[in-house]
C-alpha cells in the first residue's frame, strides 16, 4: 500500500489520472467501455453512467493504492486497488463500482488478490439486477445457446452451463459443454493455467458434471470457446 495522490481526472469507469500524472487502472474490474477516440468503436451500454459514478466517488479526492500482483501494464498504467479518502473513512473504489452494478469482475493470472470479495459483491448486484445487470447486453449467456455465443465472439462474457466432459489432451484440459466438441461451447485450460489450478489444489477434471459459470473473452475456434488462464475464471455453482 502506498500514497497515490489526488485524482484529477476520471477517464472512464475503471481508469483515473492522479496529480502526479500517473494513470491508474482499477485492477480486478471492467466497467462498460467508452469509445475514447477509437474509430468505429461503439460504446457499451451504461459506460457514461459508470464514468460519472467513479468521478463522483473519486474526483479531487486523495487516494491510496494497494497492489496484488503486477503493478504496471503494457500501456504504462498503474494496476492498483484504489482507496478513496472520505469524511467517514476510505472507500474501496473497486468494491463500490461492482456492488452498485457499474462494473464486473475482470481478472488476470498475475493479479488475483481480493477476487473472492469482488465476486461475491458482483453476485449480489447481479441478483438485484443493479446497473449493468438490468441490461441484456451484459446478461449471463447459456452455454447451450451456441449461435448466441458465436455472435458474441470478440466480447467478454459470462457463460453458464453444465460440463458434459472434462478431458485432458496435449497438455490442456478441455471442458466440453455439448456432445459435438467441434461445434459446441468449450472452455480450454492451457498448461500455464493448469499449474495455477494445481497450486490451488484444484483438479479441473473434477468439473465434469458440474454446473459452472465461466468468464472470459469468447472466440470462435471449432465453435465458441473461452480460454482459461487462471482459476477465478471458473465458478462452481453446483457439483451435480
Amino acid at each position: 500500500m502506498r500514497a497515490g495522490g489526488v485524482v484529477t481526472a476520471v477517464t472512464d469507469g475503471d481508469t483515473m489520472v492522479l496529480d502526479s500524472g500517473e494513470k491508474i487502472r482499477l485492477i480486478g474490474t471492467q466497467a462498460p467501455k467508452l469509445p475514447l477516440g477509437r474509430e468505429d468503436f461503439v460504446g457499451w451500454p451504461m459506460a457514461a453512467q459508470a464514468q460519472r459514478a467513479l468521478e463522483a466517488l473519486a474526483l479531487n479526492r486523495s487516494v491510496r493504492l494497494g497492489f496484488g500482483g503486477e503493478e504496471i501494464d503494457r500501456h504504462e498504467r498503474v494496476l492498483a486497488h484504489v482507496f478513496v479518502a472520505g469524511e467517514e473513512g476510505e472507500t474501496w473504489a473497486q468494491l463500490r463500482m461492482i456492488e452498485t452494478g457499474l462494473a464486473r469482475v475482470y481478472s488476470f493470472p498475475d493479479n488475483r488478490k481480493c477476487l473472492d470479495v469482488l465476486l461475491a459483491a458482483e453476485a449480489r448486484a447481479r441478483m438485484a439486477r443493479l446497473g449493468i445487470w438490468a441490461d441484456p447486453y451484459y446478461s449471463v449467456r447459456a452455454a447451450d445457446k451456441v449461435d448466441d455465443l458465436l455472435k458474441r465472439a470478440g466480447q467478454y462474457e459470462l457463460v453458464e452451463g453444465r460440463v458434459l466432459l472434462a478431458d485432458r489432451r496435449s497438455g490442456r484440459v478441455y471442458l466440453n459443454f455439448g456432445r459435438f466438441f467441434k461445434e459446441d461451447f468449450t472452455a480450454v485450460i492451457e498448461a500455464a493455467a493448469l499449474r495455477l489450478f494445481a497450486a490451488d489444489g484444484v483438479d479441473p477434471l473434477a468439473f465434469e458434471g458440474a454446473l459452472v459459470r465461466i468468464r472470459g473473452w469468447v472466440d470462435d475456434r471449432d465453435g465458441p470457446r473461452i480460454e482459461i488462464t487462471h482459476p477465478e475464471q471458473i465458478e462452481v455453482l453446483a457439483t451435480r
